[in-house]
C-alpha cells in the first residue's frame, strides 16, 4: 500500500510540473538585461553634420528616451581628430566601461577590450543580427534594398582618432555636410577588405547624398556610459 501511495504521489507531482506556467518554476531566472548599445535608427539629417560631439551625444540621448532608456547617459561612438584648439578624442574613451547589451537583452560586448579585438580580434558581437537599433529593429546591410551598413566612426579599428586632417577623417569634427570625408565601418562585417565594425572606409564625401553613395545614411553607434 506504502508503496503504491508514493508512486502516485510521483505521477502526480510530475504532472504539476508538465503544466505550462508551472514548469520551471522555482529555477532561478535572469533578468533581462537593459538595453546599453543600439544603432541610431535614423540619422539627424544633415549628413556628417551632427553638431559635433555634442550634438551626437545629444542624438543618441533622443532616440534611447523615446524607446525608453533614457535613464541612461548615452554616447555617440565617435572620435574627434585634433584640430586648433580641439582636442583629439577618441571613441574608446568615450563610452564607458561596459558590458553593453542590445535592445533584446544580448550581449555585444562585455568590456572596452573586448569590444576592440584588444587580446583577441572578434571577440564582440557586432553582427547584422544583433547590432539593432534603439527600437530592436535590424538595419539593413548587404543584400538590403537600400544598404545602410555604413556606420560614422572616424576612428581605426582600435577605437582612436586617426592620424590626419579632420576634414578627411571626420567631416571637420562631425560638423561638415560638404567637403570632407568620414572614415566608415560596416555593422554586418561584410564588404570591404577587413570588413571591420569601426573601420572599413572613408566616405565619399560628407553630405547626405555622399553617405547614401557607398550605402549608409548617416548612422552611427551609441553607447551607455553608465
Amino acid at each position: 500500500m506504502r508503496k503504491t501511495l508514493v508512486l502516485s504521489a510521483v505521477i502526480v507531482l510530475s504532472a504539476v510540473l508538465m503544466t505550462p506556467g508551472v514548469q520551471g518554476q522555482g529555477q532561478a531566472q535572469m533578468p533581462a538585461q537593459p538595453m546599453s548599445f543600439f544603432i541610431t535608427s535614423v540619422g539627424v539629417g544633415d549628413g556628417a553634420n551632427l553638431g559635433g560631439l555634442a550634438g551626437a551625444d545629444a542624438h543618441c540621448m533622443k532616440l534611447a528616451a523615446a524607446a525608453g532608456a533614457g535613464n541612461k547617459m548615452w554616447h555617440a561612438y565617435l572620435s574627434q581628430t585634433q584640430a586648433g584648439d580641439q582636442p583629439a578624442v577618441n571613441a574608446r574613451g568615450r563610452i564607458g566601461n561596459g558590458p553593453w547589451y542590445n535592445a533584446k537583452g544580448q550581449l555585444v560586448a562585455s568590456n572596452v577590450a573586448d569590444l576592440h579585438g584588444d587580446q583577441q580580434r572578434d571577440r564582440n558581437n557586432i553582427r547584422k543580427p544583433t547590432a539593432l537599433n534603439e527600437k530592436g529593429g535590424m538595419v539593413n546591410g548587404v543584400g538590403d534594398m537600400p544598404n545602410q551598413h555604413d556606420m560614422l566612426t572616424g576612428s581605426d579599428s582600435t577605437g582612436r582618432a586617426l592620424i590626419g586632417a579632420a576634414a578627411n577623417t571626420t567631416c571637420n569634427n562631425w560638423t561638415s555636410n560638404g567637403m570632407g570625408s568620414a572614415m566608415l565601418g560596416h555593422h554586418d562585417r561584410l564588404g570591404g577588405a577587413n570588413a571591420s565594425w569601426n573601420a572599413v572606409h572613408s566616405s565619399a564625401g560628407c553630405s547626405q547624398e555622399a553617405l547614401v553613395k557607398t550605402g549608409g545614411a548617416g548612422l552611427f553607434y551609441c553607447f551607455a556610459v553608465n
